[in-house]
């Protein structure tokens, strides 16, 4: 009985950590999905100087408070983006880190505004789309934390677990998207089955000199389905596509209104819009989860929500989109993007969120 104790215990010793790469919650259990809310730094009773956050995954409620703050290793942002540091030297594993604004550069990156994470294996992994500026932290620094320059603001969070076969996807997403890339790896050993990525690793574009057969495209959008069959849909736009992502191009698509929330301290902002038969209407006062009510000047977020829930949906519920890009006149030109998903729950708890809206044509009204 000793020596088969002795040689179990050497097997998995062998087999190192045997961890899916995967979209964890606070609670330390593997998750298809979630959403996280961080909420914005607020005087009068955050005991957490601006790391409070709300949680939502898949099989939830709706929003419940976050366990401890994300500068935590055990929350979900800690766990979920620490597996990254946690791999080693793991040459089975592939990684991007992109960010308009990466960690401990002051000035804004070139290319695409967009923030996100991509990290998998041979069998899965997942796409992490947020708004913070300047996370996270490369891989060489071998530890997890979350950025000062995060904490004042609120900030928004899509997880994603895929399979592996859908990151080729997103590697096609990512290239019209034009990302400031200042961290990646994508081995020999990953990069011929999502050679997208590899490319994005290298910096690289989808225009005709890295694939001559294709011309260069300024938007997409595609269905990505989740490891556990959740269909989300992906909008990314190039610098091309020369217009404003949400009333162009998402509201016609989805054939839905939106409210939009986006960070409005930038040059060009653009108002609420009620022309071409759909209305998007930006955000001006939120008050997610019931926590406390903060204005669209301090949140970073980037999200959007139908104000109804879609016609003949059902169970459906309307939409919600998540993403990285504003609505302002110099990002109708950069790359950029938001996922969608249409659910009951999670529409809902954005839904409820949004509390005023600016109307077309100026003044305030609740959305």
């Amino acid at each position: 009985m000793l020596l088969l104790l002795s040689l179990l215990i050497f097997c998995l010793s062998l087999g190192g950590d045997t961890s899916p790469i995967t979209c964890y919650n606070d609670q330390g259990d593997a998750v298809d999905w979630f959403y996280m809310y961080k909420l914005p730094k607020d005087g009068r009773k955050d005991l957490h100087g601006g790391e409070m956050y709300l949680l939502m995954d898949k099989g939830s409620e709706g929003w419940s408070p976050g366990k401890g703050t994300v500068n935590d290793t055990t929350g979900a942002l800690g766990r979920t983006v620490g597996q990254l540091y946690s791999q080693g030297k793991n040459t089975e594993v592939a990684y991007i880190l992109y960010n308009d604004q990466k960690p401990l550069d002051k000035s804004g990156g070139r290319g695409g505004h967009t923030k996100g994470v991509v990290l998998l294996d041979k069998n899965q992994g997942f796409w992490l789309v947020h708004s913070t500026p300047h996370f996270p932290p490369v891989r060489q620094t071998g530890q997890y934390y979350y950025p000062d320059s995060g904490v004042k603001n609120g900030q928004n969070f899509i997880c994603i677990t895929f399979p592996l076969d859908r990151f080729q996807t997103i590697g096609e997403q990512l290239q019209i998207n034009q990302p400031n890339v200042y961290d990646c790896d994508v081995p020999e050993s990953l990069a011929s089955l999502v050679p997208a990525l590899a490319a994005v690793c290298g910096k690289k574009h989808l225009s005709g000199h890295i694939f001559p057969h294709i011309k260069p495209v300024s938007n997409r959008s595609v269905t990505l389905t989740s490891k556990d069959g959740t269909n989300f849909i992906s909008f990314a736009k190039g610098a091309s596509f020369d217009n404003d992502l949400y009333h162009s191009w998402v509201a016609p698509t989805l054939q839905s209104d939106l409210l939009v929330q986006f960070w409005i301290h930038s040059t060009g902002i653009l108002p609420s819009d009620c022309s071409q038969g759909w209305k998007v209407l930006d955000i001006t006062l939120i008050n997610p989860g019931q926590t406390f009510a903060f204005k669209a000047s301090q949140d970073h977020s980037k999200w959007a929500a139908s104000p109804t829930a879609a016609a003949g949906s059902g169970a459906g519920g309307g939409w919600v989109c998540v993403g990285d890009i504003n609505r302002n006149q110099a990002e109708e030109t950069r790359g950029g993007g938001t996922v969608c998903l249409q659910d009951p729950v999670v529409w809902k708890a954005y839904r409820t969120a949004a509390l005023e809206c600016e109307a077309c044509g100026g003044g305030t009204i609740q959305c």
